[in-house]
């Protein structure tokens, strides 16, 4: 059976505060002002009705928001790398995580930028707020294969800690299949 083909784009998103996002070889994410920047391309990867999943084009990592409202780039393709798109008015894009939000109001995380271009917390990112607000600029329309969720169990990481780059990058370049599951503890 051929793998199914998704049609995503590789995009760079422009944030209102004046900002790219990038995502830095270490899988670092900051804003940049740098529009020609090779780190601020991302596949947005279709993954469900309005879902996507942002991965940095040059890493192969996903973008991923923990339950602390923290973002990090992931290697494997988890429930955190799932992003709600909705159109805000004026055509600016907003990007909700699926897993968490706030649990008194039910309000949503987003991702966002901060005035000096860098990321914040999911929770203290407000959807009416320039912070929230990306301008997805595509070039190119890409096929992907669907990126099949890892079974994470207890390999959710910590806040502040980089996933470590040992595990082979494999796990991205076979098309998202899982690689073996043995532990490498």
């Amino acid at each position: 059976m051929p793998d199914p083909q998704l049609k995503g784009i590789v995009t760079r998103l422009y944030c209102r505060q004046g900002y790219y996002l990038q995502m830095h070889p270490d899988g670092s994410l900051d804003g940049t002002k740098d529009d020609s920047s090779n780190s601020t391309l991302f596949n947005l990867i279709p993954v469900g009705l309005r879902v996507v999943a942002i991965q940095g084009v040059k890493t192969g990592l996903y973008i991923a928001l923990n339950g602390e409202g923290f973002l990090y780039t992931s290697e494997l393709f988890t429930p955190e790398c799932k992003f709600k798109e909705s159109v805000f008015e004026n055509y600016y894009v907003i990007y909700s995580s699926m897993l968490y939000r706030q649990q008194e109001s039910g309000r949503a995380w987003f991702l966002g930028l901060n005035k000096e271009g860098q990321v914040m917390k999911g929770n203290r990112v407000k959807k009416t707020k320039p912070a929230a607000h990306f301008l997805p600029k595509p070039l190119e329309v890409a096929m992907y294969r669907e990126p099949s969720l890892h079974d994470i169990g207890e390999t959710v990481p910590k806040a502040g800690v980089t996933p470590s780059k040992s595990t082979s990058a494999s796990a991205i370049m076979n098309g998202g299949k899982p690689v073996n599951k043995s532990k490498t503890t």
